[in-house]
């Protein structure tokens, strides 16, 4: 079904793959679409069921295969926030879905986990998810394979020493298999070796981090909250490129990322959720802005999907996949999926 949105410079026609009507405008490039991927219906607490998609969630990550990966948001930050609650974790297969609460249960995975993040893939097949626990200041960061999870790394530590992660958040794997964990309570990037035990606890000092990507030379990016409570508060946050050799360059100061992914030429994808918009960051810091959002309508993450036979053979290699919030309605989410000449757009940035 198609619907095209009020005359605007640049504006598109959203694509939805289930029979909804959309709510609000998308201003993307010439020569991308968007369309809806993954929604629901009945979510919505205290609604008529009318309410359109799934539970909330803001962190998301593909395998190798396809797969996309969905966490529902808990109490991390400030008490007034998302109620704190064990949830499994969401896996949805190629080609998107439409969830009901009578259907959700055939895309749960996993126990129930508190809090949970959806952090990062190693391999394409390893799915690392941290957890908080708020009340004890304990995190927690698991690794989940063919449905098997197992304690990676953090957890209660020995009695009268310090918890070795204490709210984890993003993570991101290098090129050996080391991963670095954004630990916002500690104010560090903790590095761990393949098998999680801890490398460094401070590898890198950092106001509340919290989403983390790894570039294919090696240099770790970060989005931090700077001085605000909680990714929902203005900051100013920071984004960061961070050398093997840990040489720091802060390249964007102001919006808080509330998501990060690599795309195309090693342009950095940023979910600004305060400014309604997502952008790209070069290597060198010159910023293209790519979405904006209107109608109360706000990115809360993203993530590229892989390229991989699998995902080719869908039709969604490379792709752009934004949680999406509607009309300023956190409870309920949706995810979409962006497609167009990204390696243009890229090329474009660069030689700005």
């Amino acid at each position: 079904m198609r619907r095209r949105a009020r005359p605007l410079p640049l504006a598109i026609v959203l694509l939805f793959v289930c029979p909804f009507v959309a709510h609000a405008e998308l201003k993307l490039p010439p020569g991308f679409t968007a369309q809806v991927y993954v929604s629901g219906q009945g979510f919505e607490a205290g609604s008529s069921g009318e309410g359109r998609g799934i539970p909330s969630t803001s962190t998301l990550a593909f395998d190798r295969n396809g797969t996309l990966y969905l966490a529902r948001t808990g109490r991390r930050y400030v008490s007034g926030g998302e109620v704190e609650d064990l949830w499994p974790l969401y896996r949805i297969p190629l080609g998107g879905a439409r969830l009901t609460p009578a259907t959700e249960k055939r895309y749960l995975l996993g126990p129930p986990l508190p809090n949970p993040v959806v952090a990062g893939i190693r391999g394409g097949r390893e799915l690392f998810v941290t957890t908080y626990d708020r009340d004890r200041k304990v995190g927690v960061l698991y690794r989940l394979v063919d449905g098997g999870v197992e304690m990676f790394s953090g957890g209660t530590p020995p009695r009268g020493t310090p918890p070795s992660l204490m709210q984890p958040e993003g993570a991101a794997v290098d090129g050996d298999g080391n991963i670095y964990v954004a630990d916002r309570a500690h104010g560090a990037i903790v590095k761990l070796d393949p098998a999680g035990r801890i490398v460094d606890p401070k590898w890198l000092a950092v106001a509340r981090p919290r989403v983390l990507a790894m570039d294919e030379h090696g240099y770790l990016w970060v989005g931090s909250d700077g001085p605000a409570d909680a990714p929902w508060q203005r900051g100013p946050g920071e984004i960061w490129r961070v050398s093997p050799q840990r040489e720091t360059r802060v390249l964007v100061q102001g919006p808080i990322a509330a998501g990060i992914s690599l795309g195309p030429g090693g342009h950095l994808f940023v979910a600004d959720r305060q400014a309604a918009k997502v952008f790209s960051v070069s290597p060198d810091g010159v910023t293209l802005e790519f979405a904006t959002f209107s109608d109360g309508d706000a990115p809360r993450s993203l993530v590229f999907a892989p390229v991989s036979d699998e995902t080719r053979g869908a039709g969604i290699a490379g792709d752009l996949f934004v949680v999406a919030i509607r009309r300023g309605g956190w409870p309920i989410n949706e995810v979409l999926r962006i497609s167009g000449p990204f390696g243009e757009l890229a090329g474009k940035g660069a030689g700005r």
